[in-house]
């Protein structure tokens, strides 16, 4: 492994700052992370402390007051939570279907590939013929599956969190931006307002990348499985899998609260992304936006027909 640099400050060279001096600006493992995630998306790569950091540093880095964002509809809730807690410094937002043309007029376009938890694919050739720039989060894809910058994009956001670090041990958030000029405002307005990953979580973030293939080939191996099995079962309405990944979503004929409590080897928890799977109601968090019955499974590494077994008996309780 890379060696871990915890330090704050390196000294100066014949008197004046090298590449590193300050760790609020930058520091070794954090650079190190980013050449290694920028190589993989095809663009350069900033990393945050979440998720919801990166996007806050780019909207506000982006977009000026009274400018407007297209949102994808459908997308992860927090993502349009954060927009509109922004609203009262000027940000507007307005929603759209992503499977279809951006809404005219906007400043930004933020697209989801696919959404959370709807697992919506959207039109990047419309969305790329848009004047406005354009936004693809890419938290679910990652670039085993999707490279959103040769499709046009001007950025993609990751939430490190979920399956760029795929253990559940760190939190983090990345922008991967097309062009240098881009980037270097991002990364100066990073450093001046201290949005800025810890060298542990860049440590650890370098660690799963070298696992990233293997474990995004196995999860959807998997999940592509589950959700067939899944759309077989009377007690289960609705299955939504992008065909690739390892998140699914699907609505139960009863009480997904049930389904939830019922469970053995699956985890009854949040978030995604991870090793080992996890199961969780959204309506908890997103109340009317989905379905009361919606429950949303992110797969891990474990034996699918174990994990089959486990999901059959708790439906069956629904």
């Amino acid at each position: 492994m890379e060696p871990l640099d915890r330090s704050t400050i390196w000294p100066y060279r014949d008197g004046e700052p090298g590449e590193f001096y300050y760790q609020r600006y930058a520091h070794p493992t954090g650079v190190e992370a980013e050449r290694a995630l920028g190589k993989l998306e095809g663009g350069e790569a900033l990393l945050f402390p979440s998720g919801s950091a990166a996007i806050t540093a780019l909207v506000l880095a982006e977009l000026a007051p009274g400018q407007t964002v297209a949102l994808a509809e459908g997308a992860y809730y927090g993502t349009g939570a954060l927009f509109t807690s922004l609203e009262r410094w000027g940000l507007r937002f307005v929603e759209f279907d992503q499977t279809g043309p951006p809404a005219a007029g906007a400043d930004l376009v933020w697209l989801e590939a696919p959404s959370n938890p709807f697992l919506t694919m959207p039109d990047l050739e419309a969305a790329a013929a848009h004047p406005g720039r354009v936004v693809v989060d890419s938290t679910a894809a990652t670039p085993v599956y999707l490279r959103p910058l040769e499709h046009g994009a001007d950025y993609v956001v990751h939430s490190a969190t979920k399956y760029l670090g795929g253990h559940h041990d760190l939190l983090l958030g990345a922008v991967v931006c097309r062009d240098a000029d881009s980037a270097a405002r991002l990364r100066e307005f990073r450093g001046r307002t201290g949005i800025v990953a810890t060298p542990d979580s860049a440590w650890l973030l370098l660690r799963s990348l070298k696992t990233l293939r293997p474990r995004l080939e196995r999860q959807t191996e998997t999940a592509s499985d589950l959700a067939a099995r899944l759309q077989r079962l009377d007690a289960v309405e609705t299955v939504r899998y992008p065909g690739f990944g390892g998140l699914l979503s699907f609505d139960v004929r009863g009480d997904a609260r049930r389904v939830e409590t019922s469970l053995n080897l699956i985890a009854n928890a949040t978030s995604l992304g991870g090793v080992d799977t996890v199961l969780e109601s959204r309506s908890r968090w997103e109340g009317g936006r989905v379905p009361d019955n919606l429950l949303r499974l992110s797969v891990g590494l474990e034996d699918a027909d174990e994990l089959w077994s486990d999901l059959e008996q708790a439906i069956a309780n629904a």
